[in-house]
């Protein structure tokens, strides 16, 4: 078996969900009470919606805990496995819809739940990518997604670029929403009262001239009086394009 030294060094390590590690000993006296892997985890969700990916270490970890950082070692070999862990924990919140229900609201529902992902957890998106994600509630929400493309009718072949085209969508809207509430909160200030400080500071810059007077004329024709309806707003319609997209391409391949 590999050691956790060893496991901490290898950048080829594959994920803590393939990795064999027996059940922690029980000779010892130094294993606290009442902590396992569940508990550990849920800890590590809250510290880094708290204080975000650059601040968790071991040592914080086991202060919230109440417990020695040496400890934790007995329930996971690296700082990597509790990201790996707190991330599929975060992913079991994505509700599977019926795999029986047509493919466009299943479609829908998976992107709305996980744009609310990413806004709700800002650490999850930097992330993706890293890791395998194939934790349970990872791989169950995967096999949604698949089972709802799959029933669009689309090709085989095609289907894996549909999947892209709104996922990397959600992703990428998901994560710029997500980090402009963060910014906003460590700032002291609302959304609203965040952009509005923001869209002032540009307008008093005379170089960006008609650069700010294209987006204060598209901010007024889209509507929405918080920034929280003018996001939603462009997601919705975003998300309606891209599902009239693959329906088009359906009548295409049909």
């Amino acid at each position: 078996m590999v050691s956790a030294a060893d496991r901490a060094k290898d950048p080829a390590r594959t994920s803590v969900w393939l990795t064999h590690r027996p059940p922690p000993r029980t000779r010892r006296t130094d294993r606290p009470a009442g902590l396992d892997r569940e508990r550990i985890t849920e800890a590590t969700v809250r510290l880094l919606d708290a204080e975000g990916l650059a601040k968790l270490s071991m040592r914080r970890l086991a202060a919230r805990l109440d417990v020695t950082a040496m400890s934790l070692y007995w329930y996971v070999d690296t700082k990597d496995d509790l990201l790996e862990l707190a991330l599929d924990r975060v992913y079991g919140e994505i509700a599977a819809p019926p795999p029986d229900a047509p493919w466009e609201p299943r479609l829908r529902a998976l992107a709305r739940a996980y744009r609310e992902l990413l806004v709700r957890h800002v650490w999850v998106s930097p992330l993706a990518g890293t890791f395998l994600n194939c934790g349970p509630h990872a791989t169950r929400m995967s096999h949604a997604v698949q089972d709802a493309i799959g029933a669009t009718g689309l090709p085989r072949e095609r289907q894996a670029g549909a999947l892209s085209a709104v996922f990397q969508f959600v992703y990428g809207f998901g994560t710029v929403e997500g980090r402009f509430g963060q910014r906003s909160a460590e700032a002291g200030l609302s959304k609203d009262a965040w952009f509005r400080r923001a869209m002032a500071a540009v307008q008093d810059q005379p170089q960006l001239g008609p650069a700010v007077e294209g987006v204060r004329d598209l901010i007024a024709a889209r509507g929405g009086d918080t920034v929280e309806e003018m996001y939603e707003r462009d997601f919705s319609f975003a998300l309606d394009l891209l599902i009239a997209g693959i329906d088009a391409m359906r009548a295409r391949y049909a």
